[in-house]
């Protein structure tokens, strides 16, 4: 194990050091994340989300909560997401359960985005099917002069969660295929993160 990695006995210093590197040298939106998702019945799906906050407590994403992944996380709360930085050869995974974030949180971010982007979060019924491209911009058209030059506030549909990690996976690539895979398991407690080496 690596004396710089060992230094870290908990991940989220490692995560930290790990996205501003990525911010520095990944070319377009180093904080995409892959969000898994499954069923109450455990059938999995999988997508690109970005990710909107992290420190001790989580990793935070935001979504249509009537989207498939919205439905998914509330009959299923458990959820992997994978961040990989072509850029730097590295990867990490990170498992665990979502909840979700407080009204004050999504408040402040919802209104952070672009007005076009509040006004796109009104118009869409993500992941739900459309007649055509038409009829999303209609609905486009309806909000923006709905709300006009007033503010856009935040629909009740729209949320924010909070993974909860559990376990993570630091990968980075070595040459000959004798990567570096280095582990944080939180014990039953939630008190203690164990740290261990994999073979690659």
């Amino acid at each position: 194990m690596s004396e710089k990695t060992a230094a870290f006995e908990e991940p989220f210093g490692r995560l930290q050091e790990w996205l501003a590197e990525a911010e520095e040298s990944e070319p377009n939106d180093p904080t995409a994340v892959a969000l898994a998702t499954a069923t109450k019945d455990g059938f999995p799906s999988l997508r690109m989300v970005l990710m909107k906050g992290c420190d001790e407590r989580g990793v935070v994403f935001y979504t249509n909560l009537e989207s498939r992944k919205g439905v998914e996380l509330a009959e299923n709360p458990n959820v992997a997401m994978l961040f990989h930085w072509k850029s730097l050869r590295r990867q990490i995974r990170i498992e665990g359960a979502v909840e979700p974030v407080t009204t004050e949180e999504a408040d402040a971010y919802f209104a952070s985005r672009p007005r076009a982007s509040r006004i796109g979060a009104w118009a869409s019924k993500q992941s739900r099917e459309m007649a055509g491209r038409f009829e999303f911009e209609a609905a486009i058209a309806q909000y923006t002069a709905k709300f006009g030059v007033g503010e856009v506030p935040r629909p009740e549909n729209w949320s924010g969660f909070r993974l909860k990690p559990k376990y993570f996976e630091f990968w980075r690539d070595r040459k000959f295929r004798l990567h570096e895979r280095i582990t944080y398991t939180l014990n039953e407690t939630g008190s203690i993160w164990g740290l261990a080496e994999l073979y690659p």
